[in-house]
């Protein structure tokens, strides 16, 4: 058989099977092909426009323009500056708007008068100058947390709101421990005119006059501390030249008594009661 008589048999058997499969296909007994049902088309809705940003609200009478965004809660990362912030200048605040001062220049007079230059040493008369200021400051410190920090944390008040009611106790524990007299040296000399009431001076102004004072104070109590030490060391010196012992230092003699005298009358419980006594906070 040829090539082309192959082909032409391979084509007719293709026809007749094609005939036989739709023969079987259109018999009564064979099932029907599934129509598929054409789905009528929904109209959809057309989509709704996003709503645009909100606004900046403006103070009226102010040029300043306010956005908030996410409340007025400080952020995290501004947290965290203001306490470095805080940190960077603790030793300038501890110094200068709390008691600390005054306690420590007492307590080193206290040492200079027993004739004791480095004992206790100044970590030791540090350490309890900041303790007892912190016990003195606490109240004060209290109400600074209460009215200032605690509310600007949780976003209830804005930062000028924070800092104007967070600073008032403080400005009134220096107020309240700061001769009027101060308060005018410090005016006439940056050349200020006096305001009508203490509300109205800037802490410039009360910070300085607040030092002078606790030093002024510090000055007094230090004073009244020498005096019966420099009373025993007149009578020891008068002992010794009236004994011919000229030439024995009277400061080893008078150290034991003046030791003595101190603990008898219990002077670290005198000196620290009268400190803690002199600041009225509440």
């Amino acid at each position: 058989m040829t090539r082309s008589a192959t082909r032409w048999a391979a084509a007719l058997l293709l026809l007749l099977l094609g005939l036989t499969a739709g023969a079987l296909s259109c018999a009564p007994g064979a099932s029907a092909r599934p129509v598929t049902a054409v789905a009528h088309p929904v109209a959809l809705a057309a989509p709704t426009p996003p709503a645009g940003p909100k606004g900046p609200t403006s103070n009226p009478g102010d040029n300043t323009v306010t956005v908030h965004v996410g409340g007025n809660k400080p952020s995290s990362s501004v947290t965290v500056l203001l306490a470095v912030t805080i940190l960077a200048i603790a030793p300038s605040l501890l110094l200068l708007v709390t008691s600390f001062t005054k306690i420590f220049v007492v307590l080193s007079l206290t040492r200079n008068a027993l004739g004791m230059q480095s004992v206790p040493p100044n970590q030791v008369l540090a350490g309890l100058s900041l303790f007892l200021s912190m016990f003195v400051m606490g109240p004060v410190l209290s109400k600074v947390n209460r009215l200032g920090i605690q509310p600007y944390m949780h976003g209830t008040k804005t930062r000028s709101q924070a800092w104007t009611d967070g600073i008032k106790p403080l400005r009134e524990f220096m107020l309240a421990h700061t001769r009027p007299q101060e308060i005018a040296l410090m005016l006439r000399a940056g050349h200020r005119a006096n305001p009508g009431n203490t509300a109205k001076l800037d802490l410039t102004t009360i910070i300085p006059a607040f030092v002078l004072s606790e030093l002024r104070s510090a000055m007094i109590i230090g004073f009244v501390v020498f005096i019966p030490f420099l009373i025993i060391d007149l009578v020891v010196s008068s002992s010794l030249m009236s004994l011919g012992m000229m030439m024995l230092p009277p400061v080893s003699v008078s150290l034991p008594f003046k030791l003595l005298l101190f603990v008898l009358v219990d002077g670290w419980g005198l000196i620290v009661t009268s400190l803690v006594q002199s600041y009225h906070t509440g």
